[in-house]
């Protein structure tokens, strides 16, 4: 009896687990100051693979890292009373997860210049409930190798660095 009590406890456990991981989950969205980004079906976007780390927790890093250092920018560039808001569809990091085919226990990221950073986004800058601004944008730094500081060891600063310079050539002059 207790044996099959305990299957059809494992069975059971198994169901909700399976049913809990086939529903759609909600996009995630990130705040922080007067940035929010709205990341839309981001388990179609073309590369946020971590090397060697959860997916989903990986991704929610990526998410947030890039909110914060939208945010710190903007608050320097933008007008007071001004926010930015992003809806994401899609983002592809720099360089390429490749496998180590048991050279080391994880798959490791390649950044080369044939993996340029590119990301997907639509825009809006506000004041206050006002839009002043709204655009659409498909970015890709091909020059990324050149223009980054290589001795940074932050994993995202070509991307940031990206949004940085679209920050300031797209938004600032026009908000």
């Amino acid at each position: 009896m207790k044996v099959g009590l305990l299957i059809a406890g494992l069975l059971f456990a198994g169901y909700t687990a399976t049913a809990t991981a086939d529903e759609p989950q909600p996009d995630p969205v990130t705040k922080s100051g007067i940035v929010k980004i709205e990341w839309q079906s981001p388990e179609k976007y073309r590369d946020v693979q971590a090397a060697n780390e959860n997916r989903i927790k990986y991704r929610q890093r990526v998410f947030d890292d890039l909110t914060k250092s939208l945010d710190k920018d903007a608050s320097r560039l933008l007008k007071k009373g001004e926010t930015l808001e992003l809806v994401v569809t899609d983002l592809d990091l720099a360089g390429d997860v490749l496998p180590t085919f048991g050279a080391s226990v994880s798959d490791m990221r390649v950044v080369k210049d044939i993996y340029p950073p590119r990301i997907t986004f639509s825009y809006r800058v506000l004041d206050g409930e006002q839009v002043i601004m709204v655009g659409s944008e498909k970015l890709r730094d091909v020059g990324f190798m050149d223009r980054s500081n290589v001795n940074s060891h932050d994993s995202l600063r070509f991307e940031k660095e990206m949004l940085k310079d679209w920050l300031r050539k797209t938004v600032v002059p026009k908000a």
